[in-house]
């Protein structure tokens, strides 16, 4: 695996391939890698002839200073990860390299970041949209890769993909989930063993709502179920538990007549914010 730290390295190993027509795949990260990321790894590798995975804690994403200063960072075992998964390349830029100084500019995404995560972290999106437009930029891949997990993230990335025309492929794979159910994230090394216990919670009540929907069960009656489960967990405070749909992100009272359906939800276990959705349809 080679490792490049600015624009100029990226650009001067990749053209080479481009030009001997390789498919180029990103792999876009913050670190802290897990089987999550290791899956975008692994169908990259089927779809690309080289991947590349980026590895940059995003500043301007983060709404709250102390989120950002408690992201885990373990580069060491992330390398070693990524050499055992023979990645091509690692992007592995520097902050200053990414930003020689304060972005001005802003990206509306309309309701996209207005409701869920954009309504709880404004400027996030705005923050992730930049970003991602500089690593297109700057990469310049056929084809990027994304965990459904981070679901609302998917749709604005979709979105500013096809507003600006970026020459790329969006790839979208299954959230990976532990033995219990939960979601795999970089943030769950942040709980504690009491914290990782009640964070089961989140994943049991989208497949709970998911199933009781599925039999036909009103939508608010099962909010107000899931409600109350999280109430039971002292731990555990929920911020949202929404129907939406899943790509143009439009809160939903009832399944109706659409066909592509997701449940996303966000809770606090002590203080760490996890996220986690599940498609109806899938």
């Amino acid at each position: 695996m080679y490792i490049l730290g600015t624009k100029e390295e990226v650009n001067s190993n990749l053209q080479i391939l481009r030009n001997n027509n390789k498919t180029i795949g990103l792999v876009p990260t913050m670190g802290a890698l897990h089987q999550g990321h290791l899956e975008l790894v692994k169908i990259a590798k089927q779809y690309s002839d080289i991947v590349v995975v980026s590895i940059f804690v995003n500043p301007t994403q983060f709404n709250n200073q102390e989120d950002f200063e408690k992201y885990p960072k373990t580069l060491d075992k992330d390398l070693e990860i990524l050499n055992n998964s023979e990645v091509n390349y690692l992007f592995l830029p520097d902050t200053e390299d990414i930003y020689p100084s304060k972005p001005l500019l802003s990206i509306d995404f309309g309701h996209l970041d207005k409701i869920l995560e954009g309504s709880f972290r404004p400027g996030h999106f705005n923050g992730v949209g930049i970003v991602v437009s500089k690593l297109l930029n700057i990469v310049k891949p056929h084809i990027a890769y994304f965990g459904q997990k981070d679901l609302q993230q998917v749709a604005i990335i979709k979105r500013l993909v096809q507003d600006l025309s970026f020459d790329v492929q969006i790839n979208v794979v299954p959230t990976v989930r532990e033995e219990d159910g939960m979601a795999l994230s970089s943030r769950n090394l942040r709980l504690d063993p009491e914290s990782r216990k009640a964070a089961r919670i989140i994943s049991k009540a989208l497949f709970f709502a998911k199933s009781e929907l599925l039999l036909g069960r009103p939508w608010l009656s099962i909010r107000k179920m899931v409600n109350q489960m999280f109430e039971s967990e002292p731990i555990a405070k929920l911020e949202y538990f929404e129907l939406i749909t899943s790509d143009t992100f439009y809160v939903l009272e009832s399944i109706g007549e659409e066909k592509s359906v997701s449940i996303c939800a966000a809770a606090y276990f002590s203080d760490v914010r996890l996220i986690d959705n599940v498609s109806i349809f899938d």
